[in-house]
């Protein structure tokens, strides 16, 4: 009996061996390009920037009815902030009276590609 307590007694012990892998790599806040700068061969206008590639085709929105009298209806467009985005159409009260919205224009200066912003004219 003594021996059979012995044999209980050196039984096997099994440890998992620790797997020890890198850690993952930090995470980094990257902040979108700055807009380039214009050659110096291109003078922009205020409300102008060089951009990178065309707008994308345009989306076709419905036209709703109009929501007062005096209010003119803002088409949706590709705007640039950094990259394109879609700004949707919207009814807009103009700031002076005889004012129009004309759209924002993408347009090619020699091999440079300008972006000029929307507004009331």
């Amino acid at each position: 009996m003594v021996v059979t307590g012995g044999l209980l007694a050196t039984g096997c012990v099994v440890r998992e061996r620790p797997v020890y892998q890198p850690a993952p790599p930090p995470v980094a806040y990257v902040p979108p390009p700055a807009p380039a700068p214009a050659p110096p061969s291109v003078v922009l206008a205020p409300g102008e920037v060089v951009v990178e590639t065309p707008p994308p085709a345009p989306y076709v929105e419905p036209y709703p009815v109009v929501v007062r009298p005096g209010f003119l209806w803002v088409p949706g467009a590709w705007s640039w902030h950094g990259r394109w985005v879609w700004e949707r159409g919207h009814w807009a009260h103009p700031p002076h009276r005889g004012q129009v919205w004309v759209g924002g224009r993408y347009e090619t200066r020699g091999n440079v590609r300008v972006y000029i912003g929307g507004g009331w004219r």
